[in-house]
Protein backbone atom coordinates (compact mmCIF):
# COMPACT_ATOMS: atom_id res chain seq x y z
CA UNK A 1 0.00 0.00 0.00
CA UNK A 2 1.05 3.57 -0.45
CA UNK A 3 1.70 6.26 1.53
CA UNK A 4 -1.17 8.72 1.45
CA UNK A 5 0.24 12.18 0.00
CA UNK A 6 -2.89 14.04 -0.86
CA UNK A 7 -3.40 16.67 2.46
CA UNK A 8 -7.16 16.84 1.77
CA UNK A 9 -7.18 12.46 2.10
CA UNK A 10 -4.83 13.08 5.39
CA UNK A 11 -7.26 15.68 6.83
CA UNK A 12 -10.35 13.35 5.53
CA UNK A 13 -8.84 10.45 7.62
CA UNK A 14 -7.96 12.49 10.77
CA UNK A 15 -11.59 13.65 11.18
CA UNK A 16 -13.18 10.21 10.70
CA UNK A 17 -10.83 9.47 13.52
CA UNK A 18 -12.51 12.42 15.20
CA UNK A 19 -15.44 10.81 14.26
CA UNK A 20 -15.24 7.13 15.50
CA UNK A 21 -13.97 8.83 18.58
CA UNK A 22 -16.73 10.90 19.41
CA UNK A 23 -18.84 8.17 17.87
CA UNK A 24 -18.27 5.74 20.28
CA UNK A 25 -17.78 7.42 23.16
CA UNK A 26 -21.36 8.85 22.87
CA UNK A 27 -22.41 5.31 22.76
CA UNK A 28 -20.88 4.43 25.89
CA UNK A 29 -21.85 7.55 27.93
CA UNK A 30 -25.50 6.67 26.09
CA UNK A 31 -25.47 3.05 26.62
CA UNK A 32 -24.09 2.76 30.25
CA UNK A 33 -24.31 5.83 32.10
CA UNK A 34 -21.63 4.96 35.10
CA UNK A 35 -19.93 8.41 35.02
CA UNK A 36 -17.16 7.22 36.83
CA UNK A 37 -16.69 4.42 34.12
CA UNK A 38 -17.26 7.63 31.62
CA UNK A 39 -14.33 9.55 33.17
CA UNK A 40 -12.22 6.72 33.93
CA UNK A 41 -11.99 5.64 30.36
CA UNK A 42 -11.54 9.63 28.96
CA UNK A 43 -8.43 9.65 31.29
CA UNK A 44 -7.13 6.80 30.10
CA UNK A 45 -7.70 8.01 26.78
CA UNK A 46 -6.04 11.22 27.08
CA UNK A 47 -3.10 10.01 28.77
CA UNK A 48 -2.19 7.26 26.38
CA UNK A 49 -2.61 9.96 23.11
CA UNK A 50 -0.45 12.05 25.40
CA UNK A 51 2.57 9.23 25.86
CA UNK A 52 2.44 8.33 22.56
CA UNK A 53 2.93 12.47 21.84
CA UNK A 54 5.68 11.97 24.12
CA UNK A 55 7.16 9.32 22.91
CA UNK A 56 7.40 10.39 18.92
CA UNK A 57 7.44 14.06 19.59
CA UNK A 58 8.89 14.78 22.56
CA UNK A 59 11.91 12.46 22.59
CA UNK A 60 12.36 13.18 18.97
CA UNK A 61 12.87 16.72 19.13
CA UNK A 62 13.87 17.02 22.66
CA UNK A 63 16.07 14.54 23.86
CA UNK A 64 17.52 12.91 20.60
CA UNK A 65 16.92 14.11 17.12
CA UNK A 66 18.76 11.62 15.24
CA UNK A 67 16.28 8.91 16.29
CA UNK A 68 13.59 8.31 14.53
CA UNK A 69 11.31 5.51 15.33
CA UNK A 70 8.62 3.60 12.91
CA UNK A 71 6.67 2.59 15.70
CA UNK A 72 6.29 1.90 19.51
CA UNK A 73 8.07 -1.65 19.05
CA UNK A 74 10.66 0.22 16.69
CA UNK A 75 11.12 2.09 19.81
CA UNK A 76 11.31 -0.55 22.30
CA UNK A 77 14.14 -2.65 20.45
CA UNK A 78 16.07 0.23 19.61
CA UNK A 79 15.97 0.94 23.76
CA UNK A 80 16.67 -2.90 24.48
CA UNK A 81 19.56 -2.79 22.17
CA UNK A 82 20.94 0.53 23.72
CA UNK A 83 20.86 -1.08 27.12
CA UNK A 84 23.31 -4.08 26.16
Amino acid sequence: MADLKNPNIIKAKGFLFLALAIGSGALAVVEDRKWVEVILIAIAIWSGARFYYFLFYVLEKYVDPNQKYAGVLTMLQELLKAKK
